[in-house]
């Protein structure tokens, strides 16, 4: 059997002992590379080369389940900050080591009693999903991590969000309080000169 027929038997990602299991040598995996059928996006994780989806993002959310954009990363998406991360920001529940992978990450250790707040599930391409912390969640930390993340981005990421129509000081005060003193006392303070 042709090793293109053995790689239809795959998912559009898989392992390399995925690959071994289906009868796939490593010569066939070359070949398979060289011909543009698959590509290599992580260290022992391979894709159809079809896959319409960010293979850093396939990677990080294929070797750790739990892994959620946050930060500046998480902003970005929301359209709340210009800023492109050198890296991608991904939180994992503190206490959970973090994979090794290829995607330029950047691994924040998170609260477990807090990791769930916030927390959506962002469709990446072809079935795949990761987390994605909400616009109010990710505003919230960018003020509680100002020490390390620099308090301009959280300004003026609040200060895009509240243009939005749909904008609720309340619910981004709810949000910052049940993740403590760090997160609500500065935007309290900065929601007031604001509005």
């Amino acid at each position: 059997m042709a090793s293109s027929d053995l790689l239809t038997a795959l998912p559009p990602l898989f392992r390399y002992t995925d690959a071994r299991k289906q009868g796939l040598s490593d010569r066939d995996l070359r070949m398979l590379q060289d011909r543009g059928e698959i590509e290599k996006i992580g260290r022992g994780l391979f894709a159809a080369s079809d896959l319409h989806a960010d293979p850093d993002l396939i990677e990080i959310a294929f070797r750790a389940p739990l892994a959620t954009l946050c930060l500046t990363s998480a902003l970005a998406r929301h359209g709340l900050t210009d800023e492109i991360p050198a890296t991608i920001d991904i939180a994992l529940p503190r206490g959970m080591r973090h994979p090794g992978t290829s995607a330029p990450a950047t691994w924040h250790k998170f609260s477990p009693d807090t990791f769930n707040l916030g927390r959506e599930m962002l469709d990446i391409g072809t079935g795949y999903q990761m987390g994605l912390y909400s616009a109010e969640r990710s505003i919230c930390d960018a003020f509680r991590l100002r020490h390390q993340e620099g308090s301009e981005l959280a300004n003026n990421a609040l200060k895009r969000w509240l243009r939005q129509p749909r904008a609720q000081p309340a619910e981004l005060l709810a949000v910052a309080a049940k993740l403590g003193p760090k997160a609500a006392g500065p935007l309290r303070s900065t929601l007031q000169i604001l509005l």
